[in-house]
């Protein structure tokens, strides 16, 4: 477990903070960055997140998805979790709170991108954080390889249809063509460099290169991750400094989306007689999102200051801690899994 690992929360928190200064201390470089686009794809925040995601999908081996067999509950959970019911508990609390709850205090045409920012978090499982959060808990590092290669194939088709089903349902316009060219640039490109890159080191006929070339990639990652927050902090700055309040009113949703899913899936991992090196990883694939790919996403179909785009960036903000907070909470109940 390298320096980054251990103190994640306070790196990313250094950042954050970072780039809420330098945004409202500099704001003309952050406006310069933001004009560096081409067909609503900001090319400065595409390459921070391919550097992000490509080390994980250099790690996803589609050869371990014959193993799914051996253990196929704790992957069904994962699934459904993340498939079939995490997508649309977002959206309705994004309905509940900002159309109802919080529709005194929010703006109409914010509470739609609201809504459709948290839309996009919902439907974007598996962060690249995910091996993190499995290695912290000890989780079985092979079958959560199996976990993250099979929901990144599902992702590949499903992700553009359900978050145009539920934005279209939350009466906000989708523009397809610009959805299906972030899912072809964050998804499917990211994954098939990864796949060759793979193909390439296995041919070598020795089975250590793959590790040896993620240890040496592995700081670009991380340093595309904290460029990347620093960024979008940036970006957000102005509205984060003089409107902590719409900080506050996005996060506590997502707060209970979080939580409450991550019960979802540790109640029926129990339920389900998995064992702790199979359901702490389960549970947590289940809960966190692929913040980097919703973050994308919204900027390409709403702009980088738009309501979505900042309702992804309090993702980002919750994320890290929320998810420490559940691996602090799964060790200390690993014994509820003895049978």
């Amino acid at each position: 477990m390298g320096i980054f690992e251990r103190y994640l929360s306070i790196w990313v928190g250094i950042c954050i903070v970072a780039g809420v200064i330098f945004g409202n201390l500099s704001p003309i470089i952050f406006e310069k960055i933001a004009d560096l686009e081409y067909s609503h794809v900001n090319l400065v925040v595409a390459i921070f997140i391919w550097v992000m995601i490509y080390p994980m999908m250099v790690q996803v081996d589609f050869t371990s998805i014959r193993s799914v067999k051996e253990k196929p509950k704790g992957l069904l959970l994962t699934l459904v979790i993340n498939w079939l019911v995490k997508p649309f508990t977002m959206a309705g609390l994004g309905w509940l709170f900002f159309k109802v709850l919080f529709a005194g205090w929010v703006d109409a045409d914010d509470a739609v991108e609201y809504i459709a920012g948290m839309i996009l978090l919902g439907v974007a499982p598996c962060t690249a954080m995910v091996f993190v959060w499995s290695q912290l808990t000890k989780g079985d590092p092979n079958y959560t390889l199996v976990q993250v290669s099979v929901n990144d194939i599902i992702m590949i088709f499903a992700f553009a249809p359900i978050a145009a089903l539920l934005l279209g349902v939350a009466d906000i316009d989708v523009p397809w063509a610009t959805l299906i060219l972030s899912v072809g640039l964050y998804v499917v490109l990211p994954l098939v460099a990864g796949i060759l890159t793979r193909n390439v080191l296995e041919r070598k006929n020795n089975s250590g290169l793959v590790l040896t070339f993620l240890i040496k990639i592995k700081p670009w990652s991380i340093l595309g991750l904290l460029l990347t927050v620093i960024l979008l902090f940036g970006f957000q700055a102005e509205v984060m400094w003089n409107q902590p309040q719409a900080i506050i009113l996005i996060a506590v949703p997502l707060l209970i989306q979080t939580y409450g899913i991550f019960a979802l899936g540790y109640g029926s991992a129990r339920m389900l007689r998995l064992s702790h090196d199979i359901a702490a990883p389960a549970c947590l694939i289940g809960t966190s999102n692929f913040f980097e790919l919703a973050v994308a996403v919204a900027i390409s179909l709403f702009g980088l200051n738009s309501g979505a785009a900042l309702a992804t960036v309090v993702g980002v903000l919750v994320e890290v801690p929320v998810m420490l907070s559940l691996v602090h909470f799964t060790n200390k109940t690993k014994g509820i899994f003895t049978y």
